[in-house]
């Protein structure tokens, strides 16, 4: 990540972040311009209180349905404003704790697309070694055996791990058009 300080802010021109995960081991970083093996631990924030969550969000519209990601934070009483970012920086920062929750709600231009597995893969292991949770909106892990695309699963949902039910509560509840729990 070329403008994220320290895998969790962003610092435009700054070092930028390199953010390492493997099965078992952690998630850790390092800034790029490091001149020697000196990794940082990335945790997830511990957060449980949905109304503090900080979610990291795409500014594409194109990418996501940001109108359905702001009805959600309203019904869930989210207080903390959006942190508007793309990329795999989002995963990074998430792994980081600074946010809470990172969604990919289906475009309604596109309502069949499934995610790709390179935009998902990297950043699923980042979230899970770094203490986080990620599945599908339905809660489904995420399958990446069967080519290209995440074609059994729809949307993404990533979080610290505490908040990850609420928020599939929350995105049941809207789409069966009733209030949030």
């Amino acid at each position: 990540c070329p403008e994220l300080a320290e895998g969790r802010r962003s610092e435009p021109g700054g070092p930028g972040s390199l953010v390492v995960a493997l099965a078992g081991q952690g998630t850790w970083t390092q800034p790029l311009d490091a001149q020697n093996d000196t990794w940082t631990r990335l945790h997830v924030s511990d957060c449980r209180d949905v109304k503090q969550a900080r979610l990291l969000r795409s500014v594409e519209k194109a990418h996501t349905n940001t109108d359905e990601i702001s009805r959600l934070s309203e019904s869930l009483r989210i207080a903390a404003p959006p942190i508007p970012m793309d990329s795999q920086a989002k995963y990074a920062v998430l792994a980081a704790g600074g946010g809470e929750v990172l969604l990919r709600l289906l475009s309604p231009s596109r309502p069949d697309y499934r995610e790709k597995i390179w935009d998902q893969a990297a950043g699923s292991i980042v979230i899970t070694e770094a203490g986080g949770r990620i599945s599908d909106l339905d809660g489904q892990p995420l399958n990446f055996s069967l080519g290209r695309t995440l074609a059994n699963n729809r949307g993404i949902l990533a979080t610290n791990g505490p908040l990850h039910d609420t928020l599939l509560a929350g995105l049941k509840a809207m789409e069966a058009g009733s209030p949030s729990p």
